[in-house]
């Protein structure tokens, strides 16, 4: 049953990026708001069936979690409108995953045996290869203007810190998932609030568009209440590699559904990215 639990957040995050992107004309605060909402009314709903035993401390610490993730989902959902889901997602999933595993060796003392820092560090070379090759500029596409290029690549670099501790606080917090989870929602609704407060975008709260987006948070939360579940039972470094599997989904899915257009030379370097984006994650997963 453990190894389920491996699989949807894969599936959910890799269907998330589709669900956001159909609703068409939606800006970064519509969807921020009604990924947010999502998450929140599925949390709430799991939190009264089950009614975990409340820890002051690890709903603050899951709070927590969840400010962090927004930090991360604003960078990517603003990469979305500057070079497209199918370019986005490898570039963000590769720095993920070389940053958490990360630490979950430096802090958790995962990856012990000197074979298994062997392999892990080659997945971790595979990973930054993967991301400069699905980075690669396309000449020819919308996204292949070198300033969308680099304006994507500084805001994905330090947004995606938000993501890493995001990832990585339900691994040091012992409670029960469903309480991490909702913790979580609430941290997201606050920081999405002080978000909209500095941007002046309040507005966005009465517009239809940010509720059309809340599908795209109730398939974020099936997947992410999955993956606090497969943290405890399979470790940080397991559990969040293989999730970001997603990443295949995400980017077939622009492609396919979105009608992302690329080059010859831009599917090639996609293509090949993923192929090593995958292999850096078997890599820094097996031991």
């Amino acid at each position: 049953m453990q190894y389920i639990f491996l699989f949807i957040p894969a599936i959910g995050w890799g269907l998330m990026p589709l669900f956001v992107a159909g609703v068409k004309n939606s800006t970064i605060y519509h969807q921020i708001v009604g990924s947010v909402l999502g998450a929140f009314i599925f949390a709430a709903i799991v939190f009264l069936i089950r009614q975990p035993a409340v820890n002051v401390l690890a709903f603050g610490l899951s709070m927590l979690a969840g400010a962090a993730w927004v930090i991360g989902q604003v960078g990517q959902y603003f990469s979305f409108t500057k070079i497209g889901v199918s370019e986005t997602i490898p570039i963000s999933t590769g720095l993920q995953l070389i940053g958490v595993p990360l630490v979950g060796v430096l802090i958790f003392g995962e990856w012990a045996s000197p074979q298994a820092k062997l392999f892990g560090f080659l997945g971790i070379i595979a990973l930054i290869i993967g991301v400069i090759f699905t980075s690669m500029t396309d000449k020819g596409t919308a996204e292949g203007g070198k300033e969308n290029q680099a304006m994507t690549m500084i805001v994905l670099i330090l947004t995606t810190f938000g993501y890493i501790t995001s990832s990585s606080i339900p691994k040091v917090i012992k409670a029960d998932g469903v309480l991490i989870f909702l913790g979580e929602t609430i941290g997201m609704m606050i920081a999405t609030f002080i978000y909209l407060l500095c941007t002046k975008k309040l507005a966005v709260l009465k517009e239809k568009k940010s509720y059309q987006v809340i599908p795209a948070g109730l398939v974020y939360a099936v997947a992410a209440l999955s993956y606090i579940i497969s943290v405890k039972v399979n470790g940080v470094n397991l559990a969040f590699v293989m999730s970001q599997l997603c990443v295949v989904i995400s980017t077939l899915g622009g492609i396919i559904f979105l009608h992302e257009r690329k080059t010859k030379k831009g599917y090639l370097f996609t293509v090949a990215g993923l192929v090593l984006i995958v292999s850096g994650a078997v890599l820094t997963s097996i031991f």
